[in-house]
């Protein structure tokens, strides 16, 4: 049974912090707690342990890797209680314990005592091991692991052992979730004092595994000190945003959501997002489209309206005359005839999504504007940010960051932990699933953000509340079975989704 003060997935606190913050007001915390350094990583410890009983508790071999700095002093702490609980017990320090300053010397000399054994790295028995605790590397680490470091990493993984991570599995960032050369691949991550950014997001989401965290009794104080600069989002958090309707509404009291898009051979993407935008709730939703696609699209979904666009006439009057909002991409194009209408809607006061072919014309074209909500991939946030890929995904935090300074709004910058900037903060969806990863899925989640203006959201709750049941509809479709899942799968959990009283 696992302690109280021990937090895991819904239980676990939404703010989260780099790891400098940990660093610069964790020592204060503790005096504010009237406790010392040592007695938190003591507490840290015995976390890891408790979590260690209740993960594997058909362990009897353990083999414990310390590193140099305060991670190992929590291993060491943590073999200590191990050790008296009468399980078999290996540690093997990476460099001399002579090396060890400080509390971790202390931790060691508290094995040492228990008449623990301290052997080198060179000496760790993996075979015998049913569970590895990796006490490497911590918080701190800034580039590439040292070569010492990653042949190490390199044999656990190779192992195919369970691994239990203190704080941070070695090897990854903890401010970006970046993977330098070599990273644990943890089973349990076990982390303190405050939940670090980098764990939720990009490549950190495939190697932390479970996630523990105890705040060692000082997370009042550490958080009355240190302002988070992300805070973790679910659906659970905003449901309270669609409240029942009136019995004596009608479909004009939800909002009339324009689409743009559906060129030639795209007809698809433009109805995923139509339907989506209906499912959500808007009261009424319009495509504007080629006249090619006109019936294509009302045969497919007839409650649909459905209005074609004829470059030569340039009739732009749909766009101010009855919609109360504006979605632009989803099979758009990059033509003259997308280009018209992209450089129409840059005039537009209306609330607007943009996604799709037309994030690829606004990189061409830039602007910043306060009235729309962008929904990049790390490859269209590339193109906007003049960029690669690679140096996106290196630091999503700084991605996203900059994408809002630069055009405006509010940013959704998708993947694994999608991030949304509205320019004061950035929240952090856990949600969604690599089944996802197919055609369409963005469509669905312009739909619903325009379903959500439509219904009198704002950008950033619209786009922050999108993102979450979008994410969590392709969980409940997905199930265990993520291979095949279509975005169209998504469209009954949508619908029980924003309707969260029923």
């Amino acid at each position: 049974m696992l302690s109280k003060q021990i937090k895991t997935n819904n239980s676990l606190p939404h703010s989260l912090y780099c790891g400098q913050q940990i660093k610069d007001f964790e020592g204060q915390a503790a005096v504010l707690a009237s406790t010392t350094l040592y007695e938190l990583m003591t507490r840290a410890g015995e976390a890891c342990y408790g979590v260690f009983k209740n993960h594997f508790s058909d362990a009897k071999q353990l083999l414990v890797l310390v590193g140099k700095g305060n991670n190992g002093g929590d291993g060491y702490i943590f073999a200590t209680m191990a050790k008296e609980a009468g399980l078999s017990v290996q540690l093997c320090q990476m460099g001399h314990s002579t090396a060890l300053t400080g509390n971790a010397a202390q931790a060691s000399r508290a094995w040492e005592k228990q008449h623990g054994v301290i052997e080198g790295i060179e000496q760790a028995d993996f075979t015998r091991a049913d569970v590895i605790i990796d006490a490497l590397l911590g918080t701190g680490l800034s580039g590439n692991v040292s070569p010492e470091y990653q042949s190490l990493i390199n044999k656990i993984n190779q192992s195919a052992k369970r691994v239990l991570s203190i704080d941070i599995p070695s090897g990854l960032n903890a401010d970006t979730g970046a993977v330098s050369n070599v990273v644990v691949k943890a089973d349990v991550t076990v982390c303190f004092v405050g939940l670090k950014q980098g764990l939720f997001t990009g490549r950190g989401c495939d190697y932390c595994g479970q996630i523990y965290f105890s705040g060692l009794g000082i997370e009042e104080q550490f958080t009355a000190l240190s302002t988070s600069r992300v805070t973790r989002i679910s659906y659970s958090d905003l449901a309270y945003l669609l409240t029942p309707r009136n019995r004596c509404s009608h479909k004009g009291s939800f909002g009339k959501t324009l689409i743009i898009g559906g060129n030639l051979g795209m007809t698809g993407a433009v109805r995923l997002a139509g339907e989506a935008a209906l499912r959500t709730g808007s009261g009424l939703v319009k495509i504007l489209t080629r006249e090619e696609s006109r019936f294509a699209l009302l045969a497919g979904c007839p409650e649909l309206m459905v209005n074609a666009f004829d470059l030569q006439k340039k009739d732009n009057r749909v766009l101010y005359n009855w919609a109360t909002n504006l979605v632009i991409g989803p099979g758009l194009g990059q033509d003259d005839w997308a280009k018209f209408l992209f450089d129409l809607i840059l005039g537009s006061d209306l609330a607007t999504v943009i996604d799709a072919d037309g994030l690829t014309l606004l990189a061409d074209n830039p602007h910043c504007k306060k009235n729309w909500i962008l929904t990049p991939h790390p490859g269209e946030a590339s193109k906007l940010l003049g960029c690669s890929v690679e140096q996106v995904e290196e630091n999503r935090f700084t991605a996203v960051r900059n994408l809002q300074q630069r055009f405006g709004g509010v940013v959704i910058l998708k993947g694994a932990g999608t991030l949304i900037c509205d320019g004061r903060q950035i929240y952090l969806a856990n949600v969604g699933n690599p089944g996802m990863a197919s055609g369409g899925m963005g469509d669905v989640l312009s739909g619903i953000i325009g379903g959500l203006l439509a219904q009198g959201l704002n950008l950033q709750q619209a786009a922050t509340f999108a993102v979450c049941i979008h994410g969590l509809a392709g969980d409940l479709a997905a199930g265990q079975e993520e291979r095949g899942l279509l975005a169209s799968d998504l469209f009954p959990y949508i619908r029980k989704l924003v309707n969260p009283s029923c």
